[in-house]
C-alpha cells in the first residue's frame, strides 16, 4: 500500500513538473489565432490596407519595411511603434535607422482604431504590423505574393534608440556584414537576397546613397547616376535638404522581380544592393530570381513568414496594447 501511494505521488509530481515545463515554453504562433475572439480581425486589416494603398502605393512599401525594422530589433513586438515618454524619452523610432525615413505610424493607428472598435483589447500591435506587411505584399504584387501569416504575437514594453543601430546595418554595408546581420536573427544569405527584393517598391532619401554611390567612384550605371544627380543634392543629409527618389524606376509601384534585373544592370541605389554581386552564391540567387517566373515570389512568401517569427513574445509575455504608441500601465 505504501509503495502504491508513493508511486501515485511520484506520478502526480512528475505530471506537475511536466505541466510547469510546458507552461514555461514559448507558445507557437498559429494561423487563424483570432478566429474565436475576433474572427474579422484579418479582414479589417486588409480593408484598411487596400484603401491606404489605393490612395498611395507607398503605404504598402512602408508596412513591409516596418516589419523588417520591428522584427530585427527586440523581435516582432511592435517596439518600433512606441512614442517618447518622460520615462522613455528616446525610443526606437527616434534612432537614425528609423528617423526620419520610417513611416506608416498613422496607418497603424487607423488599423488599431478599427480593430479596437470591433474587438477591444484583443489584437496586438505586433500582429497588426505582420498582417499589414502580408496584405501589402499581396496587393502590390497583384496577388502573386499571397500567403498566410501565423499570429499570436504580443507587444513589447521596452524600446530604446540605442538598439536599432546594433541590428539594422546601413545601406553602405558590404555583403559579409549584411549576411552576419541576418544570421544573428536566425536568417541566412538566401533570406537576405530574397527580402532585398522588396527594394522594388518604395522610395529612399538621397542621403542614404549619395555619399557612397554618387560622390565617389562606384559601379552604378552612368545613366542612372546622371538622373539621380538631377534629383539629389550632393550634400544631402538626413533632416536637411534630403529629397526622396523611387528605388525602382521601372516598376516603382509593383512588388515584382524587377529588382533583380536592376541589380544585374547596376541600376540600384544602395551599396548593399550592389553587394549581392560580390559572391558567386548570391549572384546565382540574383540570376535565378530575375529569370525564373514565380521563383522569387514563392521564396519571398516563406522568407516573410520566417522574418515575422523572429524572437516573438507569446502567451503571458508582453501585453496587448490599447494604443500602439504607448504601453499599458494598468
Amino acid at each position: 500500500m505504501a509503495a502504491a501511494g508513493a508511486e501515485k505521488l511520484y506520478l502526480l509530481v512528475a505530471c506537475a513538473l511536466l505541466l510547469l515545463a510546458v507552461g514555461c515554453q514559448a507558445i507557437p504562433l498559429q494561423i487563424g489565432f483570432y478566429h474565436d475572439r475576433c474572427p474579422q480581425a484579418e479582414a479589417i486589416v486588409k480593408g484598411v490596407m487596400m484603401e491606404a494603398i489605393s490612395q498611395n502605393p507607398g503605404n504598402g512599401a512602408a508596412m513591409i519595411r516596418m516589419l523588417f525594422h520591428d522584427c530585427f530589433v527586440e523581435g516582432c513586438d511592435a517596439s518600433v511603434l512606441l512614442d517618447p515618454t518622460l520615462f522613455s524619452p528616446t525610443p526606437e523610432k527616434l534612432s537614425a535607422p528609423n528617423n526620419p525615413s520610417l513611416r506608416g505610424f498613422e496607418l497603424i493607428d487607423a488599423i488599431k482604431d478599427a480593430l479596437e472598435a470591433a474587438c477591444p483589447g484583443v489584437v496586438s500591435c505586433a500582429d497588426i504590423i505582420a498582417f499589414s506587411a502580408r496584405d501589402a505584399s499581396c496587393i502590390l504584387s497583384g496577388g502573386k505574393v499571397d500567403f498566410e501569416v501565423p499570429s499570436g504575437r504580443r507587444d513589447g514594453t521596452f524600446s530604446n534608440a540605442s538598439e536599432p543601430v546594433k541590428f539594422l546595418v546601413p545601406p553602405t554595408s558590404n555583403l559579409s556584414d549584411l549576411v552576419d546581420s541576418f544570421v544573428v536573427k536566425g536568417l541566412d544569405a538566401e533570406d537576405l537576397v530574397i527580402l532585398s527584393g522588396a527594394h522594388t517598391i518604395g522610395r529612399s532619401h538621397c542621403s542614404a546613397f549619395v555619399p557612397d554611390r554618387l560622390n565617389v567612384s562606384s559601379d552604378i550605371d552612368s545613366g542612372l547616376a546622371a538622373f539621380l544627380r538631377g534629383q539629389c543634392p550632393a550634400d544631402a543629409t538626413p533632416g536637411g535638404n534630403d529629397p526622396t527618389v523611387m528605388q525602382d524606376v521601372v516598376t516603382p509601384n509593383d512588388l515584382d522581380r524587377q529588382y533583380y534585373n536592376n541589380v544585374l544592370s547596376h541600376t540600384v541605389l544602395f551599396t548593399s544592393d550592389a553587394a549581392l554581386l560580390t559572391s558567386e552564391g548570391t549572384v546565382r540567387m540574383v540570376v535565378d530570381n530575375a529569370h525564373i517566373p514565380g521563383w522569387w515570389e514563392d521564396r519571398f512568401e516563406k522568407a516573410m513568414v520566417k522574418m515575422a517569427g523572429i524572437e516573438v513574445k507569446t502567451g503571458d509575455q508582453g501585453q496587448i496594447r490599447k494604443n500602439c504608441r504607448a504601453i499599458n500601465y494598468y
